[in-house]
């Protein structure tokens, strides 16, 4: 990785992707675009990290992402896992739980993780320089930027000399956030709603013995609605309603925080790292692309907070685009496949967002009356079990399925679309087990009973067969490491592989490389998926090849 700053250049820079913006989202793109090989400059314009823990939570999906990027090691060690969440009433009555560790969506990891959002910026910076085709420019910012038929044009100013210089790339991402430059530069509206209601959220640290409230916990007093929680490394989070009349100054005195948290931590040990009034945003971009850009995360959409997808969603975005942006730079895919991005990601990004305001309004009761008939409404519903498994159990929260997009016959059926599960799996010569994303490259790949060692010839689609083999299996030593072509054998330890596919009637099943399915086989069809997958990438792309 280059020096964070650099002196003005004589003649102008060439890359295959500028990512404008370096907070977690930006960053995690960077690392996935470079792990490609995919010449990657990101800018950002502060001169040093962020340093305020701003976002603070992420669930199993984002976790599985990390890992795809290599980063999984260096991010899980500093997350906390809550047990549980409660919904509790004026009263602190509980009447509502989500119960965590009963919870297990399959994909490998714990479904709710709290983080601490400046070591996480630093592990994902520092995945950088990992690559010498990826560089981190600090202190810089975009200024303007054109686009003809293959290049985007950009002029950087460094915030530091004020000296500005051009570069070009073939495509440009702003992960910029809520005020994105790069939504700016290219004129793309926003539409939605801000709500009014002002927000205290409070972070700080304190040691366990000053931690009174242990758990997760929605507490939802119609006079002054909050959420407070544990974090990473002995760090808690609090948010709190404002009412009407109050003004950021008072609430940010701090004897009115002492008196606020007092119920939750010992404000004698509790010290602020960090108080802030917010007020939050249900808005989406009327497009997230202009020709050769792209909106990633908050430059994309924004969301209430009350399901925590926020920076979960545009980590999704940046999972889905980059293994794109990569096919179709190295011409194994035509451009038009970048249109399945926003295809695929608007709708689950909307449904998200939909049942964070579902959400709210359960959290958000603002009279005595509403909060009395919520809690016994939601009481009473939950004497049935199925419903008070459908709460306790997380169901409510929209899973990992597109519609419609790069999938078999373009619209989702049954398990197509779907994100497939990431189970343990054993493989030759190791008596240890490894989760199943270990295994599967970073390509396509086809898993089943009887794949075949060698897949039909798709010029410049490498597509890894990974062949399932039961329990007790001693499975034949082959190369572990092989490139994304090639055959992998694996013992389906649990079994959840060999379920999946009775479940579904399938021999095979066709994973794109970002885990969601894109076809099952039965007896003697995977030829045929295999195939339908490289039709439907296209033919090779007039792209030139990347930058090195």
């Amino acid at each position: 990785m280059n020096p964070a700053q650099s002196s003005p250049r004589a003649a102008v820079q060439e890359v295959d992707v500028v990512v404008v913006g370096c907070g977690p989202v930006g960053a995690l793109t960077a690392n996935l675009l470079a792990a490609r090989g995919i010449s990657t400059l990101v800018v950002e314009r502060s001169t040093a990290p962020h340093g305020q823990p701003r976002a603070f939570s992420c669930d199993d999906e984002a976790l599985r992402i990390y890992q795809q990027a290599g980063l999984l090691d260096q991010i899980a060690g500093d997350l906390h896992q809550p047990e549980r969440a409660d919904y509790v009433n004026a009263a602190g009555r509980v009447f509502a739980t989500i119960a965590f560790t009963e919870v297990d969506f399959g994909f490998g990891h714990a479904p709710l993780n709290f983080f601490d959002q400046p070591l996480l910026e630093q592990a994902l910076r520092g995945g950088l320089d990992r690559f010498d085709h990826a560089e981190l420019r600090l202190g810089t910012e975009l200024v303007s930027l054109q686009q003809d038929a293959d290049r985007v044009h950009l002029v950087l100013r460094d915030v530091v000399t004020d000296q500005v210089y051009p570069v070009r790339a073939r495509y440009v991402l702003g992960c910029d956030g809520a005020r994105s430059t790069t939504r700016t530069a290219v004129r793309i509206p926003l539409a939605g709603a801000s709500y009014a209601e002002p927000w205290l959220a409070i972070s700080g640290d304190v040691p366990p013995e000053g931690v009174r409230g242990e758990h997760t916990t929605f507490v939802c007093d119609w006079r002054r609605p909050a959420f407070v929680s544990p974090g990473a490394r002995g760090s808690y989070r609090l948010e709190f309603m404002l009412q009407p009349g109050e003004t950021e100054a008072d609430m940010r005195q701090p004897a009115t925080i002492a008196a606020l948290v007092e119920p939750y931590v010992d404000p004698a040990r509790f010290t602020v790292t960090r108080a802030v009034v917010y007020t939050f945003h249900h808005l989406i971009a009327e497009r997230w692309r202009e020709g050769r850009v792209f909106l990633l995360g908050d430059a994309a959409h924004q969301m209430p907070p009350f399901l925590g997808q926020g920076l979960c969603s545009g980590l999704r975005d940046a999972a889905n685009l980059t293994w794109k942006l990569s096919m179709v730079l190295s011409g194994a895919a035509d451009a038009a496949l970048l249109d399945t991005y926003e295809a695929e990601r608007r709708p689950h990004t909307a449904a998200m967002a939909d049942t964070s305001v579902r959400l709210g309004r359960v959290f958000l009761a603002r009279s005595r009356r509403a909060a009395w008939l919520r809690d016994t409404v939601l009481r009473a519903v939950q004497t049935v079990p199925r419903v008070r498994r459908f709460v306790r159990h997380f169901e409510f929260k929209p899973v990992p399925a597109y519609g419609r997009g790069l999938m078999a016959g373009g619209r989702q059926d049954g398990p197509v679309g779907t994100m497939f599960p990431q189970p343990w799996v054993g493989s030759a010569g190791s008596a240890t087990s490894r989760p199943l994303d270990e295994v599967l490259g970073s390509g396509f790949a086809v898993i089943g009973r009887g794949v075949a060692a060698s897949l039909p010839e798709t010029p410049g689609l490498p597509v890894r067969a990974v062949v399932v083999h039961p329990a007790g299996t001693e499975v034949a030593d082959r190369p572990a490491h092989e490139p994304d072509g090639g055959r992998v054998d694996v013992v389906d330890v649990d079994g959840a592989i060999t379920a999946w596919l009775d479940r579904h009637r399938a021999e095979a099943v066709v994973l794109r490389p970002d885990r969601f399915v894109f076809a099952v086989a039965g007896p003697g069809g995977v030829d045929g998926v295999v195939r339908q997958l490289a039709v439907a990438l296209g033919a090779p792309a007039a792209e030139p090849e990347p930058v090195r």
